[in-house]
């Protein structure tokens, strides 16, 4: 039998090293370990998470017929739990005559922590029909487990909060920043903010959680406008928070809010924080500026696979093929690149024009690293030959790959179709796409502007009428500027921006001096059968040559007119861009969808490629 004085010997074993296997079976067998002799030797196992010795205390117990009473059994659930051994914790906790609230919370947090979410729910359910009331710190650990294969289950976290609700647990810190964490993550962010707006105490968590929310779901606008609320309020903030932060800025593009959040960073001096300098690089070059991008990875004192991707993923966007080859050879000789790394380099190849070099990359990963290919590198490849105008041979692959083709996959050779005019293959990719995906317009529209372009409107009318019976909506295109911390958003023929009135004189003014200066319209843009004159007024209105407009009569002439697009940039509007910029001697600076274009004396970096 283990004396006590045994027992506290074994404790003493673990705190200084695992060795109590021997030190178990040297100690001496007589007299009668008591209640807090075995408590002190489990409480060292759980703190060490020592699962060898924690066994051998359990063991121990059985051999001398001793029972735990109901506090001890459930410090052998929690210790058994800690270290990962649920089947060990749920027999201790299946042997229990009586069991409490902290035994049932104890085995539901164990599956919760170790990732097997369907056993902490049955168990939550189980515990509900042994009538034991749950409590807060249940009701926490049972929210993080409402998740499955397919993603998060909104019915279970609508279960919890309505008991909460019932228990007057809602408010309790445990349960609501829970509940704001997973109705964040399932993407209903209205249910999340509710929770937020109602959490009696808020920490830098909860803060980060909401904001992390907004920028999940692309609402970067949102974020942006609660992180200043929330920062005037006294808001504390961490790494990580401003890590979010930034990523919303990296939608938005926005430079001023971006600098001023870099500025805020330095003055508080914050400990080096890899995945935030990691935010600023890809912030910085989604806003334009590869040129801090770069300096910002070249004084960070070490760096991740991460970093070095990102990187090359900024160089990709803007179509710097060269620069993403450069920086890729150099990564190599430092770290091992991985599935994303080979992702951006393909994109640079395939942004860039590089069509021969993107290929034989391509082939060359197939050989030697094929176990990193993913649907997105194919996809990559695919967009490469549908951008070249070799659309046979992207479809070719297609139905050649070892992955299921995806719907940004087709999407993207659709695209190409209607850049190419290529009514054959663009009727078979969108016929695939409407059996994907039967409710997205953007599809019937793609498909509509290939046979507008090829003057089919007959079919143009058949598509627009299969699209009214589907009730499918089109997404409106929009470009958006900020100027003076205020965001302007414009839409084809603006009706509503109180400065339309001035925006309509000065197009008409900038239209007239870039066609003196050999600016023709490109009517092909237009997928209406009107006539020449109505299509070229039409062109006129859309949304990203308003944008442009309104940042030449706003800004300062030494300033980049940077304009955000949320769809691809037609031929005319990037034209019309380039003659701009050359005839009013501005830099200008457009993301579109897809990709980057920095114009600078009417040339652009895409190389009228994109």
């Amino acid at each position: 039998m283990l004396t006590a004085r045994g027992l506290r010997r074994l404790a003493a074993a673990v705190c200084f090293a695992r060795r109590s296997a021997s030190a178990v079976a040297a100690l001496p067998g007589a007299g009668a370990a008591r209640f807090h002799d075995y408590d002190a030797a489990i409480t060292e196992c759980v703190g060490r998470r020592a699962l060898r010795e924690g066994r051998q205390v359990h063991a121990r117990m059985v051999t001398a017929g001793y029972r735990p009473a109901l506090y001890l059994a459930t410090r052998l659930v929690i210790m058994y739990a800690r270290c990962g051994a649920l089947e060990d914790a749920h027999n201790v906790l299946d042997g229990m005559p009586e069991r409490n609230v902290v035994s049932w919370t104890a085995m539901i947090s164990g599956y919760s922590q170790n990732e097997r979410p369907a056993e902490a729910w049955d168990l939550f359910i189980m515990m509900l029909r042994a009538g034991c009331e749950p409590n807060e710190f249940t009701l926490a650990s049972v929210l993080t487990s409402c998740t499955g294969s397919q993603g998060i289950h909104q019915h279970q976290i609508k279960q919890v909060h309505a008991f909460a609700i019932k228990k007057n647990f809602e408010l309790h810190m445990f349960v609501g920043s829970s509940l704001l964490d997973m109705y964040a993550r399932s993407e209903n962010i209205q249910e999340a903010r509710r929770v937020f707006d109602m959490l009696p105490a808020r920490d830098v968590v909860s803060y980060t959680t909401i904001l992390s929310g907004y920028t999940r779901l692309g609402l970067d606008e949102e974020a942006l406008n609660l992180f200043r609320q929330l920062y005037n309020e006294g808001m504390q903030c961490n790494q990580v928070t401003f890590s979010v932060l930034l990523n919303a800025l990296s939608g938005l593009s926005s430079m001023d809010y971006g600098k001023q959040v870099h500025g805020l960073i330095l003055r508080r001096e914050l400990p080096f924080f890899m995945a935030l300098q990691n935010s600023l690089i890809d912030m910085y070059s989604k806003c334009g500026k590869l040129l801090y991008s770069r300096r910002v990875f070249d004084n960070m004192p070490e760096r991740s696979v991460v970093s070095w991707n990102a990187m090359l993923m900024g160089y990709g966007r803007h179509g710097m093929a060269y620069e993403v080859v450069q920086l890729f050879r150099f990564m190599c000789d430092k770290v091992k690149p991985d599935s994303v790394t080979l992702l951006a380099v393909l994109l640079g190849y395939s942004h860039g024009g590089l069509v021969d070099e993107g290929l034989d990359m391509f082939d060359h990963i197939v050989k030697e690293q094929s176990t990193l290919l993913n649907t997105q590198h194919y996809g990559c490849v695919i967009d490469l030959l549908g951008r070249s105008g070799q659309l046979e041979k992207a479809l070719l692959l297609i139905q050649k790959m070892p992955f299921q083709p995806t719907r940004a996959i087709w999407g993207s050779l659709l695209g190409a179709c209607r850049v190419h005019a290529n009514v054959h293959v663009g009727e078979f990719v969108a016929q695939k796409l409407f059996d994907i995906e039967p409710e997205n317009a953007g599809n019937y529209v793609i498909l509509s502007n290939i046979y507008a372009a090829a003057r089919m409107w007959k079919d143009v009318f058949r598509l627009r009428k299969l699209m009214l019976k589907k009730t499918v909506i089109k997404e409106p295109g929009r470009s958006w500027m900020i100027l003076d911390k205020v965001i302007h958003t414009f839409h084809s023929s603006e009706r509503f921006h109180p400065r339309k009135e001035d925006i309509n004189v000065k197009i008409n003014e900038i239209y007239a001096a870039i066609k003196a200066a050999g600016f023709v319209p490109d009517l092909s843009c237009v997928l209406h059968d009107v006539d020449d004159e109505q299509k070229e007024r039409m062109l006129l209105g859309h949304s990203e040559k308003l944008a442009i407009t309104f940042g030449l009569m706003s800004t300062p002439s030494d300033l980049t007119i940077q304009v955000m697009k949320n769809l691809r940039i037609c031929v005319d509007c990037h034209n019309f861009a380039k003659f701009v910029s050359k005839v009013y001697g501005r830099e200008i600076s457009l993301r579109d969808k897809n990709r980057f274009h920095l114009i600078t004396e009417g040339a652009c970096t895409c190389g009228d490629y994109w």
